[in-house]
């Protein structure tokens, strides 16, 4: 299902960072000072029970300014899963709660006073006696429990606490971890007519329901008449499940439920006269909160958790799932809902970041943990754009693969608030790949900034990798602006029967002599090495499709190689890649641009290898070919240590960990306008690579001192690039 297990300890940062935030919004420092503020709160949310003077960091009026606001707090998991996410969000409340407020004195006054809320905005206003016996439960809950954890846990799940997931069976495992946090906080006591003085739970289903969190309910623009109804059934729809929550018998809760089912079919012919559709009228009122192992097709926070102006924190591990995986069923399903976000080659995570962001408050904070490949892939291109246009990145965190136990991706932490873009250099953004250490998490000062932003990759650099991309992109021009021309290598679509080694080459030779005209040397990508390609003895039957003025092979002129071909002509009949007979190779229009000098290169590897040819040789599929001017000069630039270094912090890595040397991103290496005695330096070692007069590392070691020099880059700069 594309969903994985999170660790505690990135929960725990997760929720602290989130929660920070979030707590920084609503509450002013006494003093003045909001960084201070925040490393207090910090330090309230540590579990070190070191930490349990945290109190005295604040002073009378703070303290009740942060019990107020955790009252106030909304925090949504739109992919709840087993609910590591909302249980921990639960617990850090909780301490912070413990510590700042340890008899419940100010949590208890403002539990009233939210339930007095409740019952003024009420359309139907509850009885004299509702409110009173609401009230009363409360008293009596802190009464009983009143230097315990019970009351604080029960009002932050009533009040604060969400979570949606498409799996019903994730909802039931998250309820039942929120029942048992509640239990354990009960001390039962003798009085077996009292249950042993156990109080019966809560029912958590209008708090954890299964749905479909990206798929909207299409609201019309302008409502009609009936919107006064519309609110009225809203309003009462909430008093029922306010109600039901605390409802202990099951007459209660069968009563409850039915009035839910009469309210939601009078909603729904109130809705369509207020514009929905059809439809959408239907399915909000066909939702029914209390069959546990179905779920909705759609999701919306107002009508289903009564929530209308946004949630405060937004936090979770979103699924990560291709759009385009079982021939494109998640893409075709979300096509239509009008993501900005949306690409059809993209991850269904990404769409996740945008409904999260469309679920907040203003100034409300998201913090996902997700696969990393959006920030530097081409699809990603629309999420990257849509955070820097939209939003303000507060902290980007690269943990790599081992986080998860069973995932092979990447990973990176994303915290962001939601509101006006700030510069990218506001955002605290590190590699763990960087650190010697892994400890988790990382000291405030290892932190870097976020490189870029907008919808280029995203890349977290230290103050000296910042200046080193500066310099790159001052001093170099992007390699696509150097009039060079990329291309693929020959797709035969079958190998085994185009491609044959030296012994077959001289069979079929010995056997017709016009054979050779045919028979090409070609390098696979297997063969290239850094300046200069060692190539195997194999040789390419260039049966082309025709190129330019020169068309397509007649196979039938040449019968030793046709005998040869009609060997694998099972194969050859049914590939895709061939041309107008099974004999031939597939179209390839620039067939003439293998016979001038090039750079040819191969994609999924650690370091660079460029091999600067010249001989006319073939290339295979498995790699890339580039022709144009200055092709000693680039091959040197593509080879240096310099460009792995840009390669790696702005292009994505493959799933083996390797970088990809594709055209999209190679093309975007900045190469260095070199003086002419530079460029003939770099020329005449060019030269002595491809003769191999010489290791090739010794000369790359002087190349790369001219390329430091070019770009201007410091000795300290040039420690890190060869770090």
């Amino acid at each position: 299902t594309g969903s994985y297990y999170t660790p505690r300890r990135i929960v725990d940062y997760m929720v602290d960072e989130a929660l920070v935030t979030a707590l920084g919004e609503r509450v002013t420092a006494a003093d003045g000072d909001a960084e201070f503020l925040g490393e207090r709160l910090r330090y309230l949310l540590d579990y070190e029970d070191a930490y349990d003077d945290a109190d005295e960091l604040f002073d009378v009026a703070e303290k009740e300014n942060v019990v107020r606001a955790i009252a106030n707090l909304r925090v949504l998991d739109p992919a709840v899963g087993s609910g590591a996410f909302p249980m921990g969000a639960l617990h850090k409340l909780t301490l912070a709660l413990r510590r700042l407020d340890p008899i419940n004195d100010h949590w208890a006054r403002f539990q009233k006073e939210l339930a007095r809320e409740r019952t003024a905005t009420a359309f139907e206003r509850p009885s004299q006696g509702e409110r009173e016996a609401e009230l009363l439960e409360i008293s009596k809950t802190f009464e009983t429990y009143k230097d315990s954890d019970f009351g604080r846990k029960l009002y932050l799940i009533q009040n604060g606490i969400f979570g949606v997931d498409l799996q019903p069976v994730a909802c039931q495992i998250a309820r039942l971890r929120f029942f048992i946090s509640l239990i354990v906080e009960q001390q039962p006591t003798s009085d077996v007519a009292s249950n042993y003085g156990v109080r019966p739970l809560p029912n958590l289903e209008t708090r954890i329901v299964a749905g479909d969190t990206l798929a909207k309910i299409a609201v019309p623009k302008q409502m009609g008449f009936a919107d006064q109804a519309v609110g009225e059934y809203i309003a009462r729809l909430r008093r029922v499940r306010e109600m039901h929550f605390n409802a202990r018998t099951r007459d209660d809760k069968w009563e409850l439920r039915k009035q839910d089912e009469a309210l939601r079919r009078d909603l729904a012919s109130a809705l369509e006269e207020s514009g929905y559709g059809h439809d959408e009228a239907g399915h909000i009122a066909a939702w029914d909160p209390y069959r546990q192992n179905t779920a909705a097709k759609w999701f919306d926070a107002r009508w289903m958790f009564g929530v209308k102006d946004g949630f405060d924190v937004v936090i979770g591990n979103p699924p990560y799932i291709q759009l385009q995986r079982d021939r494109g069923a998640l893409r075709r399903r979300y096509q239509g809902q009008e993501y900005a976000t949306f690409a059809a080659t993209g991850d269904i995570y990404q769409l996740f970041f945008e409904r999260g962001m469309a679920l907040l408050k203003p100034k409300g904070t998201l913090a996902y943990i997700s696969s990393n490949s959006w920030l530097k892939a081409k699809y990603g291109e629309s999420t990257r754009s849509f955070f820097s246009t939209n939003h303000t990145p507060r902290v980007l965190l690269e943990v790599g693969k081992d986080v998860f136990d069973s995932a092979v991706v990447d990973s990176s932490i994303l915290i962001v608030q939601e509101g006006k873009p700030q510069p990218a250099a506001d955002c605290l953004a590190l590699d763990m790949d960087s650190l010697d250490s892994k400890a988790f998490p990382p000291a405030p000062k290892r932190f870097g900034s976020l490189y870029h932003g907008g919808s280029k990759p995203w890349v977290p650099l230290s103050a000296v990798e910042r200046s080193i991309m500066d310099k790159m992109q001052t001093v170099g021009v992007p390699l696509k602006e150097w009039d060079i021309s990329i291309y693929y290598g020959v797709k035969t679509g079958y190998n085994a029967a185009f491609v044959v080694d030296d012994a077959t080459r001289t069979a079929l030779v010995n056997e017709d002599p016009r054979s050779a005209d045919l028979l090409k040397p070609i390098l696979r990508g297997r063969d290239i090495r850094p300046y200069r390609a060692q190539w195997a003895g194999l040789w390419l039957i260039d049966t082309h499709n025709g190129f330019g003025d020169t068309p397509p092979v007649d196979v039938a002129a040449f019968p030793a190689i046709k005998r040869h071909l009609d060997k694998h002509w099972e194969a050859i009949a049914r590939r895709q890649d061939k041309g107008v007979t099974p004999y031939n190779l597939r179209n390839c229009a620039y067939h003439a641009e293998f016979e001038k000098e090039k750079i040819v290169w191969i994609e999924l590897v650690e370091d660079g290898r460029f091999a600067y040819d010249d001989t006319g040789t073939l290339v295979e599929a498995t790699a890339f070919v580039m022709t144009g001017k200055h092709m000693k000069l680039l091959c040197a630039v593509l080879n240096g240590s310099l460009t792995k270094w840009f390669l790696s912090r702005s292009a994505p890595t493959s799933g083996m960990g390797t970088l990809r040397w594709k055209k999209a991103y190679v093309e975007e290496i900045p190469v260095p306008i070199l003086h002419v005695k530079s460029r003939s330096q770099v020329t005449r070692l060019v030269d002595r690579a491809v003769q191999a007069s010489e290791p090739p590392e010794r000369i790359s070691h002087r190349i790369d001192d001219l390329l430091f020099e070019a770009y201007r880059l410091t000795a300290e700069e040039v420690e890190a690039v060869r770090r």
